[in-house]
């Protein structure tokens, strides 16, 4: 169960999971050119390959990119919106996609947010804490019923007090509904079995340099064999992209 994520998703299919299910590799040098097109005043060198499970919720400077065949994720901090329609142009249609979603939380502070744009039209944006709702733009979808009734209220801990103005619904578990409706799985909820978990999704990762500032070397991250997200790569044969030494930055 994720505790903090922030993905923007550009859609082009029908049906995103069976993609995802499908289990293919992730195109890292479409992932390369993706980055350096968001990212142009920076200089973008490859570190790793990683999943959803371990980089749904990246620091600054890193950015993680999953390209597939009508999917696209970006998990990067620039989709952690507090308003979800302040996300910059660049970041709504970078690729001419049919939907792009946001979906991003913070479990640490009660936040969670989601929106959606169908060919770069805005539709739907929703952000809030527990007691503070911060955006909530467009018409409410018929997915989001059951919460809003109360059918799906935040769950306390024996130590905590509810606040008398606390949301029916946890916006965390909120997102994380929209991720589900939009893309097929959850990030927080406990999975169905045989379901598609955040681990199964990977994606391309990468270190933001200052223009110019990139070393002119980078290490690569060592091989742990008991780490699964590890030999997922290693298995897939990515690890091959990211190990090459980098003499120039990328622009």
């Amino acid at each position: 169960m994720l505790s903090k994520a922030s993905t923007l998703w550009y859609i082009d299919t029908s049906d995103p999971l069976a993609v995802l299910r499908a289990d293919p590799d992730p195109d890292p040098d479409a992932a390369l050119a993706l980055a350096t097109q968001l990212h142009a005043d920076r200089d973008v060198v490859p570190i790793m390959v990683g999943t959803l499970g371990g980089c749904a919720g990246p620091d600054t400077e890193e950015v993680y990119i999953g390209c597939y065949p009508g999917v696209t994720v970006v998990c990067s901090p620039s989709a952690a919106q507090v308003r979800p329609t302040a996300l910059p142009e660049l970041l709504v249609r970078p690729l001419a996609s049919d939907h792009t979603y946001l979906v991003a939380f913070d479990t640490a502070y009660g936040w969670g947010s989601f929106a959606h744009w169908e060919r770069g039209e805005f539709r739907r944006s929703f952000s809030a804490t527990r007691v503070r709702i911060l955006e909530d733009e467009g018409l409410p979808l018929v997915w989001e019923r059951p919460y809003w009734a109360g059918e799906h209220p935040v769950t306390w801990a024996e130590h905590e007090t509810p606040d008398p103005q606390t949301l029916p619904f946890d916006p965390p578990d909120f997102a994380d509904a929209a991720n589900n409706e939009w893309l097929g799985f959850h990030y927080r909820a406990q999975p169905a079995r045989q379901a598609l978990v955040p681990g199964d999704v990977a994606v391309c990762g990468f270190t933001l340099y200052p223009k110019g500032r990139a070393p002119d070397h980078v290490a690569p991250v060592p091989l742990n064999e008991n780490d699964p997200t590890a030999a997922m790569a290693h298995r897939r044969g990515l690890f091959g992209w990211w190990r090459r030494p980098h003499h120039d930055p990328v622009s």
